[in-house]
């Protein structure tokens, strides 16, 4: 294992660590940091760094911007669940959900010749 490979799995640990903690402390602060394109700044940078092909990060960050329409499925789902159904029942379902928005979406795409 190499030591790059240790940073990545070192600093992304500790961002959702850091999530995890603030939203126990302030669900504001939380959410802000969670709502934040960390994850994908992250990956944007190991990849570049990994290959120095900036024509590569470019390509993610297209394929990111259309995934981020379904995953907003379970951010508007699960509240509402949320008020009828158990946690788990309630996750559980705003996942499959969120996973059916994925492939409808994808398979949109597809059709009309975008390619992710």
């Amino acid at each position: 294992m190499t030591w790059q490979y240790i940073v990545k799995v070192a600093v992304t640990a500790l961002m959702v660590v850091a999530v995890s903690e603030l939203g126990k402390r302030s669900s504001l602060w939380g959410a802000l940091l969670a709502s934040l394109p960390l994850t994908s700044i992250l990956a944007f940078v190991w990849l570049y760094l990994d290959t120095g092909d900036a024509r590569s990060v470019a390509r993610l960050s297209t394929s990111i911007l259309w995934l981020v329409l379904p995953s907003l499925v379970l951010f508007l789902l699960l509240p509402v669940l949320l008020r009828s159904l158990s946690f788990w029942v309630s996750l559980a379902l705003a996942c499959v959900s969120t996973a059916a928005a994925y492939s409808a979406l994808v398979w949109v795409l597809g059709r009309a010749g975008v390619r992710l």
